[in-house]
């Protein structure tokens, strides 16, 4: 049992040599407001996911993916979807090595059994065969969301409203119809020309995942579109982020015919090609050929994401546009090479046909 604090314990504890202990207390006040604070931030986007984003209903199979890196978040969605479904299974898979990598045999067999999948990992799941599978083959939907932070979680993109999100992308993709010739350019030195497949374009990543088959990040908020391949000619001047790095000195990537053929950027640079060729070591020779791929293309429509260096938000910032490299196999393309990078571009300028829809980093439309 506690004692009762003394008569003369509470007289010395007024008095002013005192102040340490005070501040203590103080300091003690001032934590936990802030961690029930994030607790309910957590839970609330969470609800938000499960219930807005995902329409979850109470019959449907429900697979959360987590990692140690995002363990909070998949606990928060685990919480979340138990509050509608009781058919819900939490697994928590050692982090994959880069984006693109499968996750473990098991770990994708349960996707293949599940209504819904929600996946809070460190690295993107978004551009696997599991992935592909459980959605094309078998019917869930899918909201990845690789590099979740508790920031991005519950500020920022996530707190767009995605009915208007989606709505804006229905209109935008009204305008897209029979448009084949892209081009982009920038005041950093962009100057890149590409063919697309009009019927192609994807306007799914709204945040509003209501039916089988759809696969989309979270935060959402972007068209994106796979280039036509060996089609890409020209120079990309990645100068906003790439992957989880905000730049300070631009990226050049240099295009012929589809395929990156070399890059300038002093350690960025650098950095970048080592990224490759690790993932080169673990494909045949067919494959390394098709490594360096313009892979996707796409522009931001998310009004209330930010440009923070993580690529989960980045690409979907309102007037920003950005390419991936790498694998494109999840878009119906040749190029199966288990890595997919993508890098933002500020400020850009993006014609297709003879429509603008962008310009200096206004959303034209």
């Amino acid at each position: 049992m506690a004692r009762r604090k003394s008569k003369r314990a509470d007289d010395e504890a007024k008095k002013p040599q005192k102040k340490p202990a005070k501040k203590a207390e103080s300091d003690e006040v001032e934590v936990e407001p802030e961690q029930e604070d994030i607790s309910e931030l957590l839970a609330s986007s969470a609800d938000m996911v499960v219930s807005t984003c995902m329409q979850m209903r109470s019959w449907e199979n429900v697979l959360v993916i987590t990692d140690p890196a995002t363990a909070d978040i998949g606990q928060a969605l685990y919480e979340a979807s138990s509050r509608i479904s009781d058919r819900v299974l939490m697994v928590m898979m050692p982090s994959t090595s880069q984006h693109g990598d499968e996750p473990p045999a098991p770990v994708a067999e349960l996707m293949r059994r599940q209504h819904i999948v929600l996946a809070p990992t460190r690295y993107s799941l978004t551009h696997t065969r599991a992935t592909h599978t459980a959605a094309r083959k078998e019917g869930a939907r899918i909201a990845t969301m690789p590099g979740i932070t508790l920031d991005i979680f519950t500020k920022g993109g996530m707190t767009a409203d995605f009915a208007e999100v989606k709505r804006d992308i229905t209109k935008v993709g009204g305008l897209l119809r029979k448009k084949r010739n892209v081009r982009v350019t920038s005041e950093a030195g962009t100057d890149v020309e590409f063919r697309v497949e009009p019927r192609k374009w994807k306007l799914e990543d709204n945040g509003i995942l209501s039916r089988p088959t759809q696969v989309s990040n979270l935060p959402a908020g972007k068209v994106f579109i796979m280039p036509r391949e060996g089609r890409m000619n020209g120079r990309i001047v990645i100068d906003g982020s790439w992957d989880s790095t905000l730049l300070d000195e631009p990226l050049v990537l240099h295009v012929e015919d589809g395929k990156i053929t070399h890059i300038e950027g002093s350690d960025i640079a650098d950095e970048v090609r080592e990224q490759y060729e690790a993932a080169a070591e673990r494909l045949g020779p067919k494959e390394q050929e098709l490594l360096w791929t313009v892979a996707e293309f796409g522009f931001g429509m998310n009004p209330n994401a930010r440009l923070i260096g993580n690529v989960l938000e980045d690409e979907k910032v309102r007037g920003t546009c950005y390419f991936a490299i790498g694998d494109n196999t999840n878009l119906g393309g040749s190029a199966s090479v288990g890595i997919h990078v993508t890098g933002v571009l500020r400020n850009p300028k993006v014609m297709i046909d003879d429509f603008c829809v962008l310009h200096k980093g206004d959303l034209v439309v």
